[in-house]
């Protein structure tokens, strides 16, 4: 049951390349069952509350339990289980069953007085099941979320998951604040857990690391970077931005890790765990259980994998500074953030300095350290790529900024401008916020001769036409590094699925701004 429930979320192994959420769904709500029964397997299992019964979270649902008499194995497994659950209710969510024949169906396609212009069926699939027949297939993704919030006895990694995950679904649901709530929960657990004092590592209201802070999590880079990443997405610049450099900042201020042993010479041949042997004897005794993974509270090390991090924030530094210079259609906005021409064209050239420095970044790493790493190769390949599709937009961007007035179309070419309700204008003492000239960012980055940002309006035609060709030799360059990602994974060997996480194909990705 646990082998066909994770088995069943890899999309390689379906024949149609769709995951079917309502058998793993299904699946894992049954392994819980077991998990919970005090008669199999969830002996000696107490409310996390302490009081008598069960604890009911009002329109949620069961809080969690108390499992810290079980043993780390039971705990990693239970905790697979609900992270599961709650992914199958995301995608299963407006889902009914058929009662007459245990089939899923989307609500839409329900005949009954709820829904009085049902959406047909697929071309093929079962009759659209009749309303009186159908119950809710399965349960809301807060239930879920909150026993996993609420339960006694998971690890700051598996916490900072779980409340990671419930964060990007409110999001995902259009609920800001609350995800962002979710979101300083994350960083407060991330920051409970440290062996320092909090305050001397991070500021958990504005979630900017201390400069001096001498102790460093993964729990904590993860949880600030998801708290920028969601100040980004909400066109909330002015609070994301210093999150990202204090990440960048602490991230170059690692420690290196310690020197490895050099490897035997003279051992050649496979691991010990390896060969018909060892296949005989799994088939007589079983194998010990997978190690216990990291905790997240471990100081953080300058690892090749830490190195391809640091290519994503600059990748993220690189599109809020060119999505800031952009013109939008707030005047408030448009006020505060672009002074003039000429400054919004020096942020657009520092945007696109930091995306190229993060390109080459995680490329270097990708064909030096990393190759030891196989988690670290696959981060640097996506690295790469969103740098990459970045890189690309910008530059078609600054093309169509620079060419003659009568060759630019008129309408946008990429939908990023907020509009006047997507970003009302802050109001700090009657003024919008003014990031002010901020050049001395990127400084160190820029590979531009003074003047090259300056494009069409700031100059005569002649300039214009040297900047529209400019442009369009790096969007070639462009093209050239998107074929040598394609050509490095194929080098290195990389899976299918490996490839398809990288987003090598053009829109692909995970980036903030660019979609």
């Amino acid at each position: 049951m646990w082998r066909n429930a994770r088995g069943a979320e890899d999309s390689t192994r379906s024949t149609t390349g769709h995951i079917d959420y309502a058998f793993t769904g299904e699946g894992y709500t049954r392994l819980l069952d077991r998990l919970e029964n005090p008669s199999i397997d969830g002996a000696g299992l107490e409310p996390a509350l302490q009081d008598d019964g069960e604890i009911y979270v009002a329109g949620v649902g069961k809080a969690g339990l108390d499992i810290s008499s079980k043993n780390e194995p039971w705990r990693r497994c239970y905790h697979t289980c609900l992270m599961g659950a709650a992914r199958a209710a995301e995608h299963l969510e407006g889902w009914v069953t058929d009662t007459t024949r245990f089939i899923n169906f989307p609500a839409n396609v329900v005949i009954g007085p709820s829904n009085p212009r049902p959406r047909p069926v697929p071309y093929q699939s079962a009759e659209a099941p009749l309303e009186e027949n159908c119950v809710v297939a399965f349960g809301t993704p807060q239930s879920y979320y909150t026993k996993l919030l609420t339960t006694q006895g998971f690890t700051t990694r598996q916490r900072l998951d779980a409340a990671l995950a419930y964060a990007d679904w409110l999001s995902y649901k259009g609920l800001p604040e609350s995800a962002e709530e979710m979101y300083d929960w994350g960083l407060d657990i991330a920051a409970g857990a440290l062996p320092v004092e909090a305050h001397n590592v991070v500021d958990i209201k504005t979630g900017i690391i201390n400069a001096n802070a001498n102790y460093i999590s993964p729990n904590i880079i993860d949880a600030t970077t998801s708290l920028a990443i969601h100040h980004a997405r909400n066109k909330n610049f002015a609070a994301a931005f210093p999150i990202f450099l204090s990440v960048l900042r602490a991230t170059r201020q690692l420690p290196s890790p310690p020197p490895q042993s050099p490897r035997d010479p003279f051992e050649t041949g496979p691991p010990k765990d390896s060969g018909p042997l060892a296949n005989i004897k799994s088939l007589f005794f079983e194998p010990p259980f997978p190690p216990a993974p990291p905790t997240g509270d471990e100081h953080l090390l300058r690892t090749p994998l830490a190195v391809c991090d640091e290519a994503g924030i600059m990748a993220h530094i690189g599109e809020i500074v060119f999505a800031s210079a952009l013109p939008t259609t707030n005047p408030a906005s448009t006020r505060s953030m672009t002074t003039n021409k000429t400054s919004s064209q020096q942020n657009m050239n520092a945007g696109i300095n930091w995306t190229r420095d993060a390109v080459e970044t995680a490329e270097s790493t990708f064909l030096g350290p990393a190759k030891r790493d196989r988690e670290a190769l696959k981060k640097c390949a996506q690295c790469i790529n969103v740098g990459i599709r970045n890189w690309e937009k910008m530059v078609a961007r600054m093309i169509k900024d620079a060419a003659p007035q009568q060759e630019r179309p008129n309408q946008p070419e990429m939908g990023i401008d907020p509009s006047p309700t997507d970003t009302p204008a802050r109001d700090n003492g009657g003024a919008g916020w003014n990031w002010g000239p901020i050049g001395w960012l990127w400084a160190s980055f820029t590979h531009d001769k003074p003047g090259d940002g300056m494009l069409s309006g700031t100059g005569d035609a002649g300039a214009d036409a040297d900047a529209h060709d400019r442009w369009q030799r790096e969007a070639k360059l462009v093209q050239e590094r998107r074929a040598e990602l394609r050509h490095m994974l194929r080098i290195e060997g990389l899976s299918d699925e490996d490839r398809a996480g990288t987003g090598v194909n053009p829109g692909d990705g995970w980036g903030l701004l660019f979609r």
